[in-house]
């Protein structure tokens, strides 16, 4: 990541006004690392995470993957390199509710055609513990469980990059811990880059390395 800015025009007093909610940041993650995004309440984490997925466009600079300028390409182009490169966990699972878990974690895994989407899905859910909970729906799930899922439906697709987003946002205390466990200890196995947004102090702590924003700057 390169010189990355987004700024947006607002409404002001005095007419439109420019707000800068990311500026100049720049950094490099390597294959296999761990990194922590941290930083308060609109100091620029989730733009900055959507940027690194190629899901929202920057006003200046560049993400690269693999040494591919993700902005030169088209939008479906983007799309089909999310899913055969990157893993998503997000803080509210997003699990298509009309589907069981191992249909929710089959999914992406039938979009990229993979012939063994069934099996794959299967053993991921049984890295998890749902082996017994594969054809429940989300709303027969507990809040853990759906994350679980999250995480199988992740990693099933082997990504190289897994981006995280308050991935124990919804979750209590101690459920959060048995989440994060999990997700660091099928990372190791598989040995993407893993990058989270958090606020979590524990959750950031796991991590080799962690980036503060701050008024849409990197301050360490």
């Amino acid at each position: 990541m390169v010189n990355l800015g987004k700024s947006v025009e607002v409404a002001g007093s005095e007419g439109a006004e420019t707000l800068d909610i990311l500026a100049d940041v720049s950094f490099a993650v390597n294959p296999g690392e761990t990194v922590a995004i941290v930083g308060g309440s609109g100091s620029g984490k989730s733009t900055l995470l959507g940027l690194l997925a190629g899901l929202d466009l920057p006003s200046q600079g560049t993400v690269r993957i693999d040494g591919q300028d993700l902005f030169a390409l088209d939008e479906d182009a983007r799309a089909a390199l999310r899913g055969r490169a990157m893993g998503f966990v997000f803080q509210s699972f997003q699990l298509l509710p009309g589907l069981t878990a191992l249909e929710n974690v089959m999914l992406p895994l039938e979009l990229a055609g993979r012939g063994d989407a069934k099996a794959s899905a299967e053993r991921h859910l049984a890295d998890v513990g749902l082996a017994g909970r594969s054809r429940h729906r989300p709303d027969q799930l507990s809040g853990g469980e759906q994350q679980r899922v999250a995480l199988a439906r992740a990693f099933a697709a082997e990504p190289r990059i897994l981006l995280a987003d308050e991935p124990t946002g919804n979750l209590d205390a101690r459920t959060g811990a048995q989440v994060i466990d999990l997700m660091f200890e099928l990372n190791r196995r598989q040995g993407a880059s893993l990058v989270i947004v958090t606020h979590d102090p524990a959750l950031a702590g796991r991590c080799g390395r962690q980036l503060r924003l701050d008024g849409g700057r990197v301050v360490e």
